[in-house]
């Protein structure tokens, strides 16, 4: 009983410090995912086409879209584990 306790506990830090890793890489993942767009944008699009600054805003606002999306989908993983946690209660 008291071995099975204590994988139980393992298990649940585990997963908290894999969460907190996921966590930590939310303000890499929003700078990133900006810079490629901007990137995309700027240098491949606005360049062939010569277009001005038009497709580096709009792939800009797609990455900083994609950012939020990455976010969202964090916050829902949070959630998801906050609610086994207090299931476990």
């Amino acid at each position: 009983m008291k071995e099975q306790l204590s994988s139980d506990k393992k298990e649940k830090r585990n997963s908290f410090v894999r969460f907190l890793g996921m966590a930590s890489t939310v303000g890499i993942n929003f700078v990133a995912t900006t810079l490629v767009g901007f990137a995309i944008g700027h240098w491949i699009l606005d360049a062939y086409f010569g277009t001005g600054p038009w497709f580096a805003v709009i792939f800009m606002l797609l990455g900083i879209a994609s950012g939020f999306k990455y976010l969202f989908k964090l916050a829902k993983k949070a959630e998801k584990f906050n609610e086994e946690e207090d299931a476990e209660k």
